[in-house]
């Protein structure tokens, strides 16, 4: 295989950076800098595109999300170091997005509010349902996970929910879970759960501003939809 030193100058993906901009380089050459170097019979540039388009995946860069620590280090050519630098890759992308939508963050806007946990859900592979804590001024006082669920539903225990919000002090909550599948579309199972959620929520004296279901750069308001 081909090595890096190999190629002509402007292929080299270090000095097309230098020369051109990063801006001007492609996610397989972006990739292949941080990786550095490649391994016996395959180059940097080869081993980015291996992670980023495998077989069994689509997507390109999306893939950065998806691989977990145990799946990398199983490839030939990712080591324990390439395989951290990969996760702490995905972790800053994810932290560089929500740092960029926290300007704008709002609880009184579901866009907002979307836009600013988005990255926090949609690469999930099973459902989440976070559970957003509020005050008498529609402040953040706390969040939490309050379940894990299978691919298909999230398993709820209103119980809980409202523990964890009467133990913090909280006047309203907004939940937000994802949809591994991609699209937001409430299932009869959400909008059951929504409603029994409220009014429990109206008797307890908490209210429920919004439930807010994430998808793939996408995302439904239960409450703009009118749903409970």
């Amino acid at each position: 295989m081909e090595k890096i030193k190999e190629l002509n100058t402007e292929e080299r993906p270090y000095e097309k950076c230098e020369r051109f901009g990063a801006k001007h380089l492609t996610n397989i050459e972006l990739l292949a800098v941080l990786l550095r170097t490649g391994t016996k019979g395959e180059n940097s540039l080869q081993l980015a595109k291996k992670i980023l388009y495998p077989d069994s995946f689509k997507g390109g860069i999306l893939n950065i999300h998806r691989w977990s620590y145990e799946q990398l280090i199983h490839m030939k050519g990712i080591g324990r170091v390439k395989a951290i630098q990969i996760l702490c890759l995905s972790e800053l992308a994810k932290r560089l997005s929500k740092a960029s939508a926290e300007e704008e963050l709002n609880f009184n806007s579901p866009e907002s509010i979307a836009r600013y946990y988005m990255e926090d859900l949609r690469h999930e592979k099973q459902e989440h349902m976070k559970l957003l804590l509020l005050n008498t001024k529609t402040k953040l006082i706390g969040e939490t996970i309050i379940s894990k669920g299978t691919v298909n539903a999230a398993i709820i225990s209103p119980r809980e929910l409202f523990i964890e919000a009467l133990q913090k002090g909280a006047v309203s909550i907004i939940l937000l879970h994802n949809h591994p599948s991609g699209d937001p579309t409430p299932s009869k199972e959400d909008i059951i759960i929504t409603k029994q959620i409220q009014e429990a929520g109206e008797l307890l004296g908490v209210n429920l501003l919004d439930h807010i279901i994430i998808g793939n750069n996408c995302y439904v308001s239960m409450r703009e939809k009118k749903l409970f």
